[in-house]
């Protein structure tokens, strides 16, 4: 067992990756002399050369549809969009080619590409560099959508998306980067479309992915010093979704809380209350509540950007009240 962050679980997978197989090659901007922007590919470029890190022009459309080429041709190219939000310039690329290609050409080619990607507020980057987007591409059938929020998940569902044959777009919040947490030597390839019952509880269901999959465990933390025993699911994948593992939690607890980081109004969290309400509903004590985002623009200024983020205490309330309704609040 190791001990690292999630930037080094992150870095020391693709270098593993790029030595396991000749076909891994990275691509993106910024990742070879400046080594990225968040450091993600610190040094790789020295070890491996520029045909295997390949520096890029500020092209996103240009450079995602030179790796789904190559991907198309037998390689396994793992992307760097430096955020979420320069995806929009590649949208026509990943939506319309990656996702679609297999279909398309009746399964005669596959498109085994990572799109390596962070996201997120909190980190005074302005509206339109602190988003949340990923519900746009959880929507699209032929694409997987996966967000680790432990650096032992990072590792390894970052090595199962690296050799899988389908594209794969690899969520990473910012916020998580230098979360530090114990990585198992011998990690292998996570299930992709597997959620986790990362703290099993009795008296309410706290789901959540990526950074708030990570308040959700501090939040049950707090609760469990009040007498409360919340068990918190962390989805790990949004496409495929694991809706076997979100209503077997609910129902056994009765209740269930859904925290995100992207907007309520046709969310993730909109997604996953229905599948409660389709599997589990006679089982509820209590209607699903959904903790969010304010529906604003992210505000530059630190304390409105605070405020617009759903946090710990935002989600404590939401529970709060849930067990309150029903007569569980100790």
């Amino acid at each position: 067992m190791t001990v690292m962050s999630y930037r080094e679980a992150l870095r020391s997978t693709l270098r593993e990756e790029l030595i396991r197989d000749d076909d891994v090659f990275l691509i993106g901007e910024e990742i070879g002399v400046f080594e990225g922007s968040y450091k993600i590919t610190a040094g790789l470029l020295q070890e491996f050369g520029e045909k295997r890190v390949r520096d890029t022009p500020i092209a996103e459309e240009g450079f995602v549809g030179a790796a789904i080429g190559a991907a198309m041709l037998g390689l396994r190219p793992v992307v760097e969009l430096m955020t979420i939000n320069f995806s929009l310039v590649a949208i026509d690329q990943i939506v319309n080619h990656a996702a679609k290609i297999y279909g398309m050409f009746g399964g005669q080619t596959s498109v085994p590409m990572v799109i390596r990607t962070p996201g997120g507020g909190g980190q005074q980057l302005g509206a339109t560099h602190s988003q949340n987007i990923e519900l746009y591409y959880a929507f699209v059938p032929g694409l997987k959508v996966v967000a680790p929020s432990t650096p032992a998940d990072a590792k390894a569902l970052l090595r199962a998306a690296i050799r899988d044959d389908d594209p794969v777009l690899f969520l990473e919040n910012l916020a998580l980067y230098n979360v530090r947490g114990e990585v198992p030597d011998d990690l292998p390839p996570a299930e992709i479309g597997k959620a986790a019952v990362t703290r099993p509880g009795t008296d309410i269901t706290i789901i959540g992915y990526s950074r708030m999959a990570a308040v959700a465990m501090d939040v049950a933390q707090e609760l469990a010093a009040e007498g409360i025993s919340a068990e918190v699911v962390d989805l790990r994948s949004l496409r495929p979704l694991d809706r076997d593992t979100i209503v077997a939690s609910v129902r056994r607890t009765g209740c269930a809380v859904v925290a995100e980081d992207d907007w309520l109004t046709y969310g993730i969290g909109a997604e996953i209350a229905a599948t409660i309400s389709d599997g589990a509903f006679d089982h509820l004590d209590a209607p699903v509540r959904r903790v969010a985002a304010a529906e604003v623009p992210l505000p530059y200024a630190k304390p409105l950007e605070n405020a617009a983020l759903p946090s710990a205490d935002s989600l404590l309330t939401a529970v709060r009240e849930t067990l309150a309704a029903v007569g569980r609040r100790r």
